[in-house]
């Protein structure tokens, strides 16, 4: 093996599975080569981490970036722009797209457009429906695709499958874990009138935590009935936690920024620009979901980015579009949460790459280790910065955080050891790659 390294990452403080500690991460080949105390002479090219801390790359298993069909809101490539600005070195992207991603030529389609086109690696999620059920155990390790992801409660296009049934059918066929947006859609539909005109703030009165709760108690069931391992996204009150709790042999779940940061008291600040599926609840539920984070229940961290322009957002309640921008705000709100001494960055970590990598099975990815891809991401944990819409790099430009004060800050995005974004500005062309998974690498 040679003696020589490509890149150099100097003196950095590392978040690593053996705890906190400052390492030099040496990287040949895209891979991490060495990790300890490195002769700066053997590299390339060294980059001086002093002062600031490593980690893992951090994997967004949950956005939207609207290619195909609604490129006026975003693309595979506004949306990378935004994850690496962000920290963020891979993501998982929705099916929810015009076509729908339920068809091998359909995710060929995306994984052509994103190939060296998106500046972080990536995976498409492939709907489930009645129609492709068949099709499930090919299309679930096709190269690119993240697994099977389904909606039992309506939110955007038109991958419904509501019935016990149909959930049962797809899950009886899917191998890897299969991810669910967690809404009972009976109870959505009897609830409509609950909605006021003009006013969001009736978005969690329609949207109630029964509906979620109800829908989350059906899918553990078909889950144990079918033999299947499941995945509830963007848990949204505290009963799912108290009820997941008790069926982690089955179930993993996702907990996002704006459940965790914000509360239905912002809906008289933020009018539409609140408004999600499921919906930002009131502080008992975003409690809930704290205590999920400190007992280990939730498993990983999704941003749920689901871009839409100012102008649809402007549209009076309930005509308004549910969905906000979120990959590129991810990682400084959640390190501002750390300084606040709400987790810490090593439960950071988890939720974001070993947590991903550990229940999607993903390959070289999620830990500072020798031979994993090098992705790292690098902070500034004593940096204060304001985050505001100028900064944002979506396609519709706006977040709900615009004007949030926060303690700590994403500056150096490294994939496959190519630094991608340092100090705010692009560096390097888009490289980014389909990640694989150990459940479906290609049989030589």
């Amino acid at each position: 093996m040679s003696d020589t390294y490509e890149f150099l990452f100097r003196n950095g403080t590392v978040v690593n599975q053996d705890g906190i500690g400052t390492h030099d991460i040496a990287v040949r080949d895209g891979r991490i080569a060495a990790i300890g105390d490195v002769d700066p002479r053997r590299a390339g090219k060294v980059i001086d981490c002093t002062g600031l801390h490593i980690l893992p790359g951090v994997v967004d298993t949950q956005v939207h970036f609207r290619e195909p069909g609604a490129e006026h809101k975003e693309d595979l490539e506004t949306g990378s722009r935004g994850a690496v600005l962000g920290g963020v070195t891979g993501v998982f992207e929705m099916p929810n797209t015009n076509p729908t991603t339920t068809t091998a030529e359909a995710l060929a389609d995306k994984v052509a457009r994103a190939r060296h086109r998106m500046h972080c690696d990536f995976a498409f999620w492939v709907g489930g429906t009645r129609e492709n059920v068949d099709d499930i155990p090919e299309l679930e390790r096709l190269p690119g695709a993240a697994g099977i992801k389904v909606f039992i409660g309506s939110s955007t296009g038109n991958l419904l499958v509501a019935d016990d049934e149909g959930i049962a059918a797809i899950l009886s066929k899917a191998r890897r874990r299969a991810a669910f947006h967690s809404e009972d859609e009976m109870r959505l539909e009897a609830r409509k009138p609950l909605r006021v005109e003009g006013d969001p703030s009736s978005h969690p009165v329609w949207r109630d935590e029964i509906a979620a709760m109800q829908a989350t108690e059906r899918l553990v069931a078909i889950a144990r009935r079918t033999g299947a391992r499941i995945h509830v996204l963007h848990i949204s009150t505290a009963e799912e936690i108290d009820y997941l709790a008790l069926h982690k042999d089955v179930a993993t779940a996702e907990a996002t920024p704006h459940h965790l940061t914000l509360s239905s008291e912002d809906y008289a600040r933020l009018g539409t620009l609140l408004q999600m599926n499921p919906p930002v609840r009131d502080a008992r539920h975003r409690t809930g979901i704290w205590k999920g984070v400190a007992q280990g229940i939730i498993d990983v961290l999704g941003s749920d980015h689901a871009p839409h322009t100012l102008e649809e957002k402007a549209k009076p309640y309930p005509a308004s579009p549910s969905g906000m921008t979120g990959v590129q705000t991810l990682v400084p709100i959640m390190l501002d949460h750390v300084n606040a001494g709400r987790l810490t960055l090593e439960r950071l970590a988890d939720l974001t790459s070993a947590g991903p990598a550990r229940i999607f099975g993903m390959a070289r990815k999620g830990r500072i280790a020798v031979g994993y891809d090098a992705d790292l991401t690098i902070v500034d944990m004593k940096r204060r910065e304001t985050i505001t819409n100028k900064w944002i790099a979506s396609r519709a430009a706006w977040t709900p955080y615009d004007g949030k004060r926060v303690i700590g800050w994403p500056v150096g995005t490294v994939v496959r050891g190519r630094r991608v974004m340092w100090e705010g500005e692009i560096t390097e062309p888009s490289i980014g790659e389909p990640i694989q998974f150990v459940e479906a690498l290609p049989r030589g």
